[in-house]
């Protein structure tokens, strides 16, 4: 019984020479149906099998663009061959496995017969075949198909892999294409969309590479499918080309050629001479991913990007607590006392505003992150940290979503865990989906940055510095101990798409801002806002019974009684808010004042701590406080939960009823460092404690859907807050017992 094994490569790659060795005589020449493409087939008998070998027209591509392209790749969808030998040059190699990487994709079974490897030699290039036939995952053999050297090992090595069962390569296209990807592979996926011939995934990229022959198909299968993925495809299309002047299939083409560059970059390839030509990208790769400058160049960067964040966005910050403090005076002096005034000022105005005030700081952020991501620096930190992440058993490919969740600083964890899909490795993927909620995600940014410009203003580029480090050393630490106990496994080889460094558009980095700035206003307007406005009913309900209410009253009483009327008539310009730009209080009055402002502070704490969410702080507090915690921070951090923003907007809100510095002071960085019982002891603990704690609800959706099960989901919850508390505690144990 014979079987069909297909020859595919580059014109002039050696292939109808391979063809004529393993053929011979037993061979005949016609044309494909219908097109006026050679045809060659033949017959070829050996010790390892009979074989009918198939020659396809040599191709470069398998995007249907010429009249080659689309009869090699109709034969592949339609035969189904047992096997493609794909014939690479070993003297153009990058060039070459540009085919390589689209057979791959397909999920077709593929041999690559790596062919004049003695012209390879001459111009001194030595190839680690070995290691590269591991990182593509595909057999590789050398073969001179001139003199026929290697012909024996290839047909052995064809007769023991074909009809094997093959995962198909799946390459990261970058943050906007595989959006459009997952998207467009759920919908053809549902409707069974041209399934019967292609994988989901590989329909979906031909339809972004604006492939003729797949989107007519497409017509004829399912025409409002077809309509569904071409609005699709338009829409990332007009996105790429304002940001990044570029289409889908150069993005695509790019990212391909930056992971065969990956490849060959891991030492597979070595040179007897000094290249004379070298791309600028390598030229550059030559310097910043050094062993040794890089690192430090690493580190140096993201020192320079906080300094960059911290210092250019006081000002603008200043603009926005100036602007949220003036609101709030207006709502005060027009709303009368009550529930009303309270929500409006406590739960909006202090809870939403105190998030949306570190606007200016996450969108310069983000838009040093969007230089650093479009220039393509954050795949060469990826490939640098590659050899520490498989210290701590995980994966290569992990860095990257490690990156999209946070890990500079700004992004977010449901794309970190969705990004993990591209790890082959199950256990390398739990893994990696169970630490990237470490990662310093935008929604803990706004606490970082509260917590740090209280405590830690002086220094703020190195705090931050340092809490980057900390949240990236406890996820590798975590990654390994799970890998070494819960999800043991071995380790797979990683290959990671370097596309060539580009001077981004400054169009295109202030539209990738924006776009990330714009959702953190939107969640900030959306999710914060009811979370916040739930929070507030929690801590104003069902406030204090009237014996107590009575109480404060009688101690109101007690000090104004028998104070001079000339006196109270002082306090009551001043509550009409004219006192102050007039004259100054007497020290009667103003003595008078402070014991009436102690009494509303706390009538106010006590309504606070005898609310749903005081209870429940004050419940909990007899187990935090060995990490520093009160029962108002308890409170921001249950509600933190929901989402990581609501810590800010709850301290925002607990530290707004019952006020605890003078009303004209409206930023909560000032109302924390003036509460009792913070410093930098507490502040630090909050923030590694926040580093570390339960995914938002968002994140641990996701994460159940992606591994599968709520068990992980679950896990995740319960085995990071324990961690986090811990930690916490550890720390501020320790830190009290040094400061002491």
């Amino acid at each position: 019984m014979s079987t069909a094994i297909v020859l595919a490569g580059n014109p002039n790659s050696g292939k109808t020479t391979l063809f004529n060795e393993l053929t011979g005589a037993r061979q005949h020449v016609g044309n494909y149906p219908g097109v006026t493409v050679e045809k060659k087939q033949g017959t070829c008998v050996s010790d390892s099998g009979k074989f009918n070998i198939v020659d396809l027209p040599g191709t470069y591509s398998l995007t249907a663009y010429s009249l080659e392209e689309v009869v090699a790749r109709d034969f592949l969808v339609n035969e189904k061959p047992s096997m493609i030998v794909n014939i690479v040059d070993a003297s153009n190699l990058e060039r070459n496995l540009y085919l390589s990487v689209q057979f791959m994709e397909m999920g077709i079974p593929v041999t690559i017969a790596l062919n004049m490897m003695d012209v390879a030699k001459k111009r001194g290039i030595q190839i680690n075949i070995e290691k590269l036939s591991k990182l593509l995952n595909v057999p590789i053999v050398p073969i001179i198909a001139r003199s026929g050297e290697g012909k024996k090992e290839l047909l052995q090595t064809i007769a023991a892999n074909m009809n094997g069962k093959v995962e198909p390569l799946t390459i990261s296209y970058g943050y906007d294409i595989d959006t459009a990807l997952d998207e467009m592979e759920e919908i053809i996926r549902s409707s069974a969309f041209l399934t019967a011939n292609y994988r989901a995934r590989w329909t979906a990229i031909k339809y972004l590479e604006n492939d003729s022959q797949v989107i007519e198909s497409g017509k004829k299968d399912n025409i409002k499918v077809a309509l569904q993925l071409e609005k699709i495809v338009e829409k990332v299309t007009s996105h790429l080309l304002a940001t990044l002047d570029t289409h889908p299939e150069g993005i695509i083409a790019d990212q391909r050629y930056g992971f065969i560059n990956s490849v060959l970059k891991q030492n597979v390839i070595s040179y007897f001479y000094d290249k004379n030509r070298m791309q600028l990208s390598d030229k550059i790769d030559k310097v910043v991913t050094n062993r040794f400058l890089g690192p430090i160049i690493m580190v140096a960067i993201l020192m320079g990007l906080y300094k960059f964040t911290f210092t250019y966005s006081e000002i603008p910050v200043g603009w926005f607590e100036s602007f949220f403090g003036w609101v709030g005076g207006v709502a005060d002096n027009a709303l009368p006392e009550g529930h009303l005034k309270s929500l409006v000022i406590s739960g909006i105005i202090d809870g939403v505003g105190g998030v949306l005030g570190f606007v200016p700081l996450i969108m310069f952020m983000f838009l040093g992150i969007a230089f650093l991501e479009d220039s393509g620096y954050l795949a060469r930190m990826a490939f640098m940290l590659d050899r520490v992440f498989r210290m701590f058993g995980l994966h290569g490919s992990s860095v990257m979503a490690f990156i999209v969740s946070g890990g500079i600083a700004g992004g977010c964890a449901v794309p970190g865990v969705m990004a993990t899909r591209t790890l082959k490795s199950p256990k390398e993927r739990l893994a990696t989906l169970l630490t990237v909620p470490f990662m310093n995600c935008g929604a803990k940014l706004p606490v970082f940055a509260l917590l740090v410009a209280a405590f830690f203003a002086e220094n703020e580029a190195t705090v931050m510095l340092l809490i980057t480090m900390i949240s990236w050393m406890g996820a590798l630490l975590v990654a390994w101990a799970l890998r070494s106990t819960i999800i043991k496994g071995e380790s797979t080889p990683f290959v990671m798409e370097l596309p060539p460094y580009r001077m981004p558009t400054f169009k295109g980095i202030l539209i990738h801002t924006w776009e990330r700035t714009w959702q953190y206003i939107k969640k900030a307007g959306t999710v914060i806002l009811g979370v916040s406005i739930v929070l507030w009913a929690m801590m104003t309900f069902p406030g204090l019974p009237e014996t107590k209410t009575q109480e404060f009253e009688n101690q109101r009483s007690t000090i104004t009684s028998g104070v001079p009327f000339q006196i109270l008539d002082e306090l009551e310009i001043l509550e009409q808010g004219n006192l102050k730009v007039t004259r100054k209080l007497s020290a009667k009055a103003l003595a008078v004042k402070e014991s009436l402002n102690q009494v509303d502070f706390d009538e106010a704490h006590a309504g606070l701590k005898n609310s749903i969410a005081g209870r429940i702080g004050s419940s909990l507090e007899g187990i935090t406080k060995f990490a520093g915690f009160d029962w108002r921070t308890n409170i921001a951090l249950v509600g933190g939960f929901a989402a990581k923003e609501v810590v800010v907007s709850t301290l925002g809100t607990a530290y707004s009823i019952g006020e605890v510095v003078p009303e004209e002071t409206a930023s909560l960085s000032d109302r924390l460092k003036a509460a009792e019982g913070w410093g930098p002891l507490t502040a630090f603990s909050l923030i590694i404690f926040t580093i570390f704690y339960a995914p938002c609800f968002v994140t641990v959706v996701c994460i159940a859907k992606e591994a599968g099960s709520w068990k992980w989901a679950a896990f995740s919850v319960v085995f990071n807050t324990a961690l986090a508390f811990g930690l916490s505690v550890i720390f501020y144990q320790v830190g009290s017992l040094i400061l002491t």
